[in-house]
């Protein structure tokens, strides 16, 4: 009986109280929920409103501020909310650590792919959430110069025009487009998303339009025949205002979308993996690719762009093998890759940039710079797209230089009409305001996108090896602590070998042992 009892209080209970402390860690709401992600969002009807029928609609529509005012009579609040979204102002107050706090966002950000929009505006508001953006003087009170359609066209056939704007081409059906209006769906969003910096999949590389049509080896949550998501159902809004956080322009925390939105913060199966949660995001390892079906831009050289141009003296186009543009007089040289694997930062979810009013301390100049390390509580490892670069740089003053990109007329300083970095940069410096010597060089430049969609399924994750390695493993770059596997430490690896020693001799001398006390047993029993 005393046997029993000692067994059950050291053997039985511990594993029967283990056993049902996993049982529920592996049943809290949302631990390795697919099956209920695809309830919740993959099989649910998506219901459009017909508002064709609406008196307020069935007119003749003299511009496109006219149908937001018909728009607004019924939904006057929804056009307040949409005055104070990011998708509209293009700018917020932020806090940069080290800095404080600063208004920024697209109006006044700098980048290493378009490098800006100050003084090209009129073309690069065709992904404004409104009309009429064309400078400096353009008024982001007005509730009519707000974009519904661009976001709430569920007929796929509303359309902005290049260079206009953000105005919309002409000749558009309303009705058609008043009997499907609904929530934004993925071609709403990737009509800018998928196409930003000039076309599909050059700036972010996870985000593409191939995701309008591939299966979840693509990526497993808005796969066809994975959860079927679209993009608000991640990223969730409140009064207009969407939760996410794109880190070429935000520098906090604030308002993030996350995996432990809906999954819990230990989903996996054993407790080694779900350690590895406290340093490790989740992206880190169901992300081990990008650019999966089109090519990326990885790198984009400025300073050939204008050096070959045709005999008229106009811009040229050179393609590769696989027809991809390396080449364009506009803008310079390119390089693309696909199937990429990511870079790997440490990082809190807060980022530092580089203004326009600072100096180049060194290169390559980094135009964000995401903030963390391994001794931050708050930092994990986290998958990056980094875009390298080259700048216009002031070589009197030391500072980064914006040129004016677009007009509609020659002669105006337009880099894409006229051909003339001096003249370009003298315009867009003009329009800001600040200071250009007339000498300029090009610089190296970096930017860094964590890498958020393209999730794989779960059976292509990373695995212990990918890292946990000596030889070039993903995690090769990321110095600064030590992971098992992959650094070498000659204290921990004598004290490992005279572990090993030392119980390698004690197994023999206890062996030893054993057989000489057989021996006299015996001897003795004789």
């Amino acid at each position: 009986m005393r046997q029993f009892a000692q067994l059950f209080f050291l053997v039985l209970l511990p594993v029967t109280l283990l056993g049902i402390l996993i049982y529920d860690i592996q049943n809290l709401p949302g631990y390795n929920n697919l099956e209920e992600l695809r309830d919740d969002y993959g099989d649910r009807v998506r219901t459009v409103t017909d508002h064709s029928g609406f008196s307020e609609l069935q007119v003749e529509f003299g511009s496109a501020h006219e149908v937001t005012e018909a728009c607004l009579r019924c939904h006057e609040s929804r056009g307040h909310e949409l005055l104070n979204s990011h998708h509209f102002t293009w700018m917020r107050e932020d806090y940069i650590p080290g800095r404080g706090a600063i208004y920024y966002g697209k109006r006044n950000g700098l980048n290493n792919f378009c490098t800006g929009i100050a003084g090209s505006e009129a073309t690069c508001s065709r992904c404004h959430a409104g009309f009429g953006y064309t400078g400096k003087e353009y008024d982001f009170t007005n509730p009519y110069n707000i974009d519904c359609l661009s976001c709430h066209d569920n007929s796929g056939h509303y359309q902005k025009g290049r260079g206009t704007a953000g105005y919309p081409v002409e000749g558009l059906d309303y009705s058609r487009i008043f009997a499907a209006l609904g929530s934004p769906q993925m071609a709403n969003c990737g009509t800018c998303h998928f196409h930003s910096a000039g076309g599909n999949n050059i700036k972010h590389g996870d985000l593409e339009a191939a995701l309008l049509t591939s299966g979840k080896e693509v990526d497993i949550h808005m796969g066809y025949d994975g959860m079927h998501m679209t993009c608000v159902d991640c990223h969730q809004t409140e009064n207009h205002v969407m939760k996410g956080r794109y880190y070429g322009i935000s520098s906090s925390s604030h308002n993030r979308a996350s995996c432990s939105d809906c999954h819990t913060p230990f989903p996996h199966k054993d407790d080694l993996t779900n350690a590895h949660t406290l340093k490790v995001d989740c992206r880190t390892c169901h992300i081990p690719v990008y650019a999966k079906v089109n090519p990326t831009k990885m790198s984009w050289d400025w300073s050939t762009a204008t050096r070959e141009l045709d005999t008229t003296g106009r811009g040229i186009s050179i393609y590769n093998d696989e027809g991809e543009k390396v080449y364009f007089s506009d803008k310079g040289t390119f390089t693309w890759q696909r199937m990429v694997e990511p870079e790997y930062v440490w990082f809190n979810g807060t980022a530092d940039r580089h203004l326009l009013t600072d100096t180049v301390a060194s290169t390559p100049v980094k135009i964000n710079h995401l903030l963390g390390s391994y001794h931050d509580p708050s930092s994990r490892i986290v998958p990056v797209k980094v875009h390298r670069g080259t700048h216009p740089y002031d070589m009197v003053h030391g500072t980064l230089l914006q040129a004016k990109l677009w007009d509609p007329e020659e002669g105006k300083g337009g880099l894409w009409i006229d051909y003339d970095w001096d003249a370009a940069l003298r315009a867009g410096m003009d329009y800001l305001g600040l200071p250009y010597s007339g000498e300029f060089k090009f610089v190296e430049t970096e930017m860094s996108l964590p890498v958020s969609h393209m999730v794989s399924p779960a059976v292509e994750a990373l695995s212990c090896t990918d890292c946990h390695t000596r030889d070039n493993g993903r995690l090769a770059a990321l110095t600064g602590f030590y992971m098992p596997g992959r650094d070498r430490n000659l204290v921990i690896d004598m004290i490992g070998k005279a572990m090993i020693w030392l119980a390698l001799i004690g197994v023999i001398s206890h062996a030893s042992l054993r057989v000489i006390s057989r021996r006299r047993l015996k001897t003795t029993s004789a």
